[in-house]
């Protein structure tokens, strides 16, 4: 049986403000997508939670996102395409570099919120992500939410893309989020969460609100670590899974 990944949004607090429980959460999850500055996240705390990371033995990537620290990166923003390709960029750079310092090697990117939203729909956002990626160190991998743009955009370009489904949100029927404020969007009962993630992984499949499965890989799977449930719904997932004999590893180290 093929291994799966748990991983989580985490490094995003900013100065003196925290934001989630990141040291419970690098003791569950095996892959951690840091904030890299500009929706969350600064040098101080990249540079613990890599080092944290390392001492876990949790694989690490980049979460690039939109520079919004009001808005935590859930707001759309007008950059261009290649206005994003420079962005993420950016942002890949400075959590390489970070992540060097803390002795520890980023190994994937994953577009965090708003930017991420959109470029499950719009192509051509997905490939400036994709080119960033690329440019910066082809050898990343790129996170990709599951049956959407990211995934083609990132394969077109020759990169190595593992698609990701989330324990904490509702799908709707042709398989993308439930916007956030829309009945079904969030999942907060943990076990809830982890009942949806075995059956998806079991099925090979996201599945939607309505019940219908729509097939798909599925290499990982991500808990927002910015929520009140999120150690209990990482650590109900991880239970779950691994008590139907599912292996979790990192999908890249």
């Amino acid at each position: 049986m093929a291994s799966v990944d748990l991983n989580s949004d985490l490094g995003e607090g900013y100065g003196t403000y925290a934001c989630g429980d990141d040291a419970a959460m690098l003791g569950i999850v095996t892959s951690a997508n840091v904030a890299c500055g500009l929706h969350a996240g600064d040098p101080e705390i990249m540079a613990a939670t890599f080092a944290l990371a390392r001492e876990n033995g949790v694989a690490v990537g980049a979460h690039p996102g939109f520079p919004d620290l009001w808005g935590f990166g859930r707001r759309r923003m007008p950059f261009t395409p290649p206005e994003i390709e420079r962005l993420v960029a950016y942002q890949v750079g400075a959590a390489q570099a970070l992540a060097a310092y803390a002795g520890h090697r980023i190994t994937y990117v994953k577009a965090h919120g708003a930017l991420g939203n959109i470029a499950a729909a719009d192509r051509d956002v997905a490939d400036a992500i994709a080119r960033a990626v690329r440019a910066v160190d082809r050898d990343l991998s790129l996170l990709a939410t599951a049956l959407t743009a990211q995934v083609t955009a990132g394969e077109a370009l020759g990169l190595d893309v593992h698609p990701e489904i989330f324990a904490d949100r509702g799908y709707t029927e042709d398989g993308q989020l439930i916007a956030r404020g829309q009945p079904g969007a969030l999942i907060k009962a943990a076990d809830e969460a982890a009942d949806r993630v075995l059956a998806m992984v079991e099925a090979g499949a996201i599945i939607t609100a309505g019940g219908t499965r729509l097939p798909t890989p599925i290499r990982s799977v991500c808990v927002h670590g910015d929520s009140a449930h999120a150690v209990a719904t990482a650590r109900a997932v991880r239970t779950r899974l691994e008590g139907a004999g599912h292996r979790l590893a990192p999908f890249r180290t």
